[in-house]
């Protein structure tokens, strides 16, 4: 193998290690990404959480922690591609809608049992 080929070789060796490094750097921003918005729903949830306890005090707290949710499942679903986490992400947004409607109708202490559920998950796979 001549200079020519060493260098042409070498060449490519380095391009291949840096867009590596760059997919490499893709994948973490990705992951640091879906831990905080992970940690953001389930302070997110905390938060209905508390506000149904509240909720003879102001129930419009309950709207606004739904809200929440529903904007953390939003910039989630943005910054994601993995099959698991989506589905984790629609059962949450079911959970959401279904919390939403219950209140809506009265209700003021909601199963929230499978929005807890579909919170945990998205811990589960957001965790590296």
């Amino acid at each position: 193998m001549g200079p020519r080929h060493r260098r042409t070789a070498l060449a490519a060796a380095a391009t291949m290690l840096t867009l590596s490094a760059v997919a490499g750097c893709g994948a973490l921003d990705k992951a640091v990404d879906c831990v905080q918005t992970a940690e953001a729903i389930s302070d997110s949830v905390g938060n209905l959480q508390q506000a149904i306890s509240d909720a003879g005090d102001d129930p419009l707290k309950i709207d606004d922690a739904l809200s929440g949710i529903n904007n953390e499942l939003d910039n989630l679903n943005d910054k994601t591609d993995n099959a698991d986490l989506s589905k984790a992400v629609d059962q949450l947004s079911d959970g959401v809608a279904n919390v939403r409607t219950a209140v809506k109708d009265g209700d003021n202490s909601p199963d929230l049992t499978p929005i807890t559920d579909a919170a945990t998950e998205i811990g589960k796979i957001c965790t590296p």
